[in-house]
This record gives C-alpha cells, sequence and structure tokens, in this order.
C-alpha cells in the first residue's frame, strides 16, 4: 500500500528525461498528462466496444443479432458510447494509431490533430471541458524522436487505467512532478498535491455518501476522485453526489476536468481565487474536502467588500495580511450546509498562531461551537513542502439533532497522530490503512450516536482526549493536540528546520554588519572627542 504513491518514479523519470532541453521542468506535466488522458479516453473506447461486441453475440441479450449492417450500426453508434461513459474514439485519434506512428517524422502533428479530434468530442459533450487539449506538441521544441519516445513510454501497463481503476493515475503524475521539479514550479508557497493518503483519511473522516461535495481549492481533483472511491468502497451510488469546487490556476484547472470527466461524475468546476472571487456565494454543501495552500500572505484582505457574508465580524478584526488560512476557515464555514462537515488540511502554526487576525477567528470558532476535531499530522507526509500540518474538522451537526450524531457542542476531540505512519521512501512517509482506520474509527466512535457503553469512545493517553471547551479556553485557545491528550505540548510555528536555519543566518549577518557599522559610528565619535 505504502508503495502505491511513488511505484511510477521510474517511468517517470525516463519520460522526464526524453523532455529534458526541450521543454521546461515546470511544463513536464503539460506534455505528459495530455497524452495520459486520450490513452485514458482511446482504452475506455476499446473497453466498451469489446463489450457492445459481446451484448451483439449473447442470444440473451437484448442487442443479440446476426445482421452485419445492425452489427455495425450499433458498434458506430455514438450514443451507445456516450450512455456508457465514453466516446467513439476515431482510429487516426487512438492511441494505437499514436503508438503506431511514434516513429514517424509528423509524429507531432499527429498527436496535436488527435487533440483536436477528442477536444471537439468534449466541447460538444461538455461546454465547460473548452481548451482541455490544447494543440501544444507542433510548436514545442519537442524533436519528433522525443515525441515518440513519450508515447512509447506511456504505452507501459502502469499508466493504463484499464490495468488500474480508480487510482488517480493523472492525480499521481502531476505529484511526481510538481515534487521532482518543486522550485521550477515555485510552489514553497504551500500550493501542492495533498498525498493520497492524507486525501483517504479525510474522506473515512468525513464518509460523503450523498450530497453536495465542495472544494474552493481543489487543485488537481485527487479530493473529489478518493470520495468516488469511498462511495464505490461501501456500495453507494456516484449518482447520490455533486461535485462543485474551484481553483484558481488554469492548467491545474484543466487537469481537474480531465480527472472528472474519467469518472462520470456531476461536476461543476470553475476558475478564480476563492479568498477574493468566490463562484459559489449561494453554494451551501453537506461535504467540504479541502487542502487549501498554507499560510498565503499578501493575498489582499483589503479588497474583500465590508459586509462579506463569510466573515464573522469586521473585516479589521477577522482578517489578516499575514497569512489567509483562517480566511480559509471563514470561507468553508460559509458554505457549510446545516448540517455539513468539513474537513481542511491546515499548517500546524494555524493551532496556535497569535496574530490578532487569526487569533479572533480561532477564538470564535471555539466559542461558538464550530470545531469538532483537531487531527496532527506527522512530518514528511508531503513530497513538496516540509511544513507539518494538522487537519481542523468544522461541523454544523454538532446538536446531535441529525439523529446519526450526537450533540456534543461542549467539546472538541484532540487526536496526536504525529508518530504514525511509514516511511515509503527516505522523504515520504504515508499511512497504512490501519493508521486510517485508527484516526477515522477514533473519531467517528466518539461522534456517533452508539447503543452500548462498550462500543462507545474512551480516552486514550497519548492519543486522543475529548476536551470541554472550557479547557480548551483555559489553554489560550490553543489546539495543539499535544497539550490535551498527554504528549509534550510542542510549540510549532509550521516552519521547516532548514528554512528557519537559513532566516536566522541572514538575520545573523544582517546584524553582523549593522554591528559593524555602529562600530565604526563610536569609533569615529570618539575620534571627534579627542
Amino acid at each position: 500500500m505504502a508503495k502505491a504513491d511513488i511505484d511510477f518514479e521510474k517511468e517517470l523519470w525516463d519520460a522526464a528525461n526524453e523532455l529534458r532541453g526541450a521543454v521546461s521542468e515546470n511544463n513536464y506535466k503539460n506534455y505528459i498528462l495530455p497524452l495520459v488522458f486520450v490513452k485514458h479516453l482511446s482504452e475506455r473506447y476499446e473497453v466498451v466496444r469489446e463489450e457492445l461486441k459481446d451484448l451483439l453475440k449473447d442470444p440473451n441479450s437484448d442487442y443479440y443479432t446476426t445482421d452485419k449492417e445492425e452489427i455495425n450500426y450499433v458498434l458506430e453508434d455514438r450514443d451507445e458510447y456516450r450512455s456508457r461513459n465514453t466516446f467513439k474514439i476515431p482510429e487516426t485519434a487512438s492511441w494505437q494509431y499514436l503508438k503506431d506512428n511514434a516513429e514517424q517524422d509528423d509524429i507531432k502533428v499527429k498527436v496535436d490533430d488527435a487533440f483536436d479530434v477528442i477536444q471537439e468530442l468534449l466541447t460538444g459533450y461538455n461546454p465547460q471541458l473548452v481548451n482541455i487539449l490544447p494543440r501544444i506538441f507542433v510548436r514545442s521544441e519537442l524533436s519528433p524522436k522525443q515525441t515518440g519516445g513519450i508515447i512509447n513510454l506511456l504505452s507501459h501497463p502502469k499508466f493504463s487505467e484499464k490495468e488500474n481503476p480508480e487510482s488517480d493515475i493523472l492525480g499521481r503524475i502531476y505529484e511526481y512532478y510538481i515534487g521532482r521539479f518543486a522550485m521550477a514550479e515555485g510552489s514553497g508557497a504551500g500550493q501542492f498535491f495533498t498525498p493520497g493518503s492524507i486525501v483517504r483519511l479525510l474522506v473515512e473522516l468525513l464518509e460523503p455518501f450523498k450530497g453536495r461535495i465542495f472544494d474552493p481549492a481543489c487543485g488537481s481533483g485527487g479530493m473529489f476522485v478518493q470520495s468516488l472511491k469511498f462511495i464505490k468502497e461501501h456500495g453507494g451510488n456516484k449518482k447520490d453526489i455533486a461535485i462543485y469546487g474551484q481553483e484558481m490556476t488554469a492548467q491545474t484547472l484543466r487537469l481537474c476536468l480531465m480527472n472528472l470527466m474519467l469518472r462520470d461524475l456531476s461536476f461543476d468546476i470553475k476558475l478564480g481565487n476563492s479568498l477574493l472571487d468566490d463562484k459559489f456565494p449561494n453554494l451551501k454543501a453537506d461535504y467540504i474536502i479541502a487542502n487549501p495552500p498554507f499560510n498565503v500572505s499578501n493575498w489582499h484582505p483589503e479588497d474583500l467588500p465590508d459586509g462579506d457574508p463569510r466573515l464573522f465580524g469586521p473585516k479589521e478584526e477577522f482578517t489578516t495580511d499575514g497569512s489567509a488560512n483562517y480566511m480559509w476557515m471563514q470561507t468553508f464555514w460559509h458554505h457549510l450546509s446545516d448540517t455539513g462537515t468539513a474537513g481542511i488540511v491546515m499548517a500546524n502554526g494555524a493551532m496556535t498562531s497569535n496574530n490578532k487576525g487569526e487569533k479572533n477567528v480561532r477564538q470564535h470558532m471555539v466559542d461558538n461551537y464550530m470545531i469538532d476535531a483537531i487531527v496532527r499530522l506527522p512530518d514528511k507526509l508531503f513530497l513538496t513542502t516540509g511544513i507539518p500540518a494538522c487537519l481542523f474538522i468544522l461541523s454544523k451537526n454538532r446538536d446531535g439533532k441529525d439523529g446519526t450524531h450526537r450533540e456534543r457542542n461542549n467539546e472538541v476531540l484532540f487526536l496526536d497522530a504525529s508518530k504514525m505512519g511509514t516511511m515509503a521512501s527516505r522523504k515520504l512517509r504515508v499511512f497504512s490503512d490501519d493508521d486510517i482506520n485508527k484516526i477515522s474509527e477514533t473519531y467517528h466512535k466518539w461522534r456517533n450516536v452508539t447503543l452500548s457503553p462498550v462500543e462507545g469512545y474512551v480516552d486514550v493517553e497519548g492519543f486522543s482526549k475529548a476536551a470541554t471547551i472550557a479547557e480548551v479556553q483555559k489553554q489560550d485557545y490553543k489546539l495543539t493536540p499535544g497539550i490535551y491528550v498527554g504528549t509534550e505540548a510542542e510549540e510549532d510555528d509550521g516552519i521547516p528546520f532548514e528554512e528557519k536555519m537559513e532566516s536566522l543566518k541572514a538575520q545573523l549577518l544582517e546584524q553582523f554588519e549593522k554591528g559593524e557599522e555602529l562600530k565604526e559610528k563610536i569609533k569615529a565619535n570618539f575620534d571627534k572627542i579627542l
């Protein structure tokens, strides 16, 4: 299981080497992902075509016929494919055709032409899918040999959705490239792919079976893919959920649309900055699952309208330009339905920050019974940042009136998972199924109505504690689980050691410089006196 997050490494590194020199590192994914998407659509068409052939031959099927014209009509009917969530892909746009022509001098033209054909099918199906597959190969610096090399590499079964159903291949490729080339991507500001095991944990905690799921920082759509997987595993129906998302980067939005297009889900994804330009002002979601960018400063809260309905109070007191973390919190709360629950990945610093704009929001959330649970996560869960993280679970069903959950307004559950997880590589830690089950089951036992005391929740020293609101208030509204569960209460500002050392070194050198200037001034003053 742990290996699943990183087992593409060799093949993706080989693909990166094909691109090297012709494409900038932060654009690798923009060439690889559309090809994988086309491969998925092509495979899906082949699978459905084979299914139709089998039905036409089966005497027990409504499709059964021996009439060659009728057989041909069914196999060529676009609607038969659309009703099975795929498209009838013309031969010249198929993956097999591109693979067969990978050694040709005009392969770049053939790829772009295939993109055009498939783009037309996508736009005809849903206008929101416009410009997912732009013509990028002909005008690139890639040679025909490099382009053919990538096609051959991506023909490996590991990149096949048929071989790996529901494994979020697109998301994992995206993760690899922004992880490997994080500096080129400029993702140091806290914008990064959410690792699979964190997404799975959030989905298991929230259990999004039915209703509206919203992610206002939806990235590549990993939260949605994992929600769908959860529904399937638990015998639910994906027709019972509707997906809403907002993403501020056009390239990433394109990837998210590709991801959702492959899943036959009801979705509405919009482009824009959720903090300053909320594209879903009236949406009330049953579940919000999100990993917003951490610690974003200079996000311009002054541009918010004075009466912004998301704010808990006056703009000057409930926002800060130093970090957008708590504006995200207010946004999530605003978008929850009357019984909705939100699961959010946050930088650890959000649990204790004393900046007025942040502390005011946190205090308001505690005093008004908004916070259901806090989970402290271990380090090294993210490939692209060292910032330690936690989960905030916010809920509007804490009064027990929904019949499924007990009344727990006066409590907050603290879970310290900082020592859990397994190292899958030197740099990456992942949660095992057992870890995820332990955390989610503890939360459910605490939250759910139970018929027997044996099934009920009990505090576990060093791991979990159901603290009262009064206890949290007494700790000056600090939300670090260690304070409550009995492990050492580490104060953590959320800045990785390496970054902190660099900052301290720069500060020290600056002070040395100022010291030298001061020394020279004092000497000059002495000379004047003498």
